[in-house]
């Protein structure tokens, strides 16, 4: 397989993990609507980055960065790759951007 097909296969598997815990917390994780917002050569478009849009089971939006935290560290803890938008800034120059998680590709978080 290619570093790529690698990489978006262990993506997969670690959203598949990250969503059912939240689930499991009884949140209500929607999945961004990536690729609407992001920058160009952004790992939005290489399949390796997703936006996650969190509820609380009252369907109150959770949109600061540590209402994510508990989700950010269980991400990391997932893979070393895995990278968490909540810690420290990424190749983009944001930082706290606390929905995003992705797995590292040549050197873009």
């Amino acid at each position: 397989m290619s570093e790529l097909l690698d990489k978006r296969v262990k993506f997969t598997w670690c959203v598949y993990h990250l969503l059912g815990q939240m689930i499991d917390d009884k949140m209500k994780p929607c999945l961004g609507k990536d690729g609407l917002k992001h920058m160009t050569g952004s790992l939005h478009y290489d399949g390796l980055a997703v936006d996650i849009d969190l509820f609380d089971e009252n369907g109150h939006y959770m949109n600061r960065t540590e209402d994510h935290k508990k989700y950010g560290d269980f991400w990391e803890r997932l893979d070393k790759d895995a990278f968490w938008g909540g810690n420290g800034i990424k190749n983009d120059g944001l930082k706290n951007d606390g929905n995003h998680y992705s797995i590292t590709y040549q050197n873009k978080k």
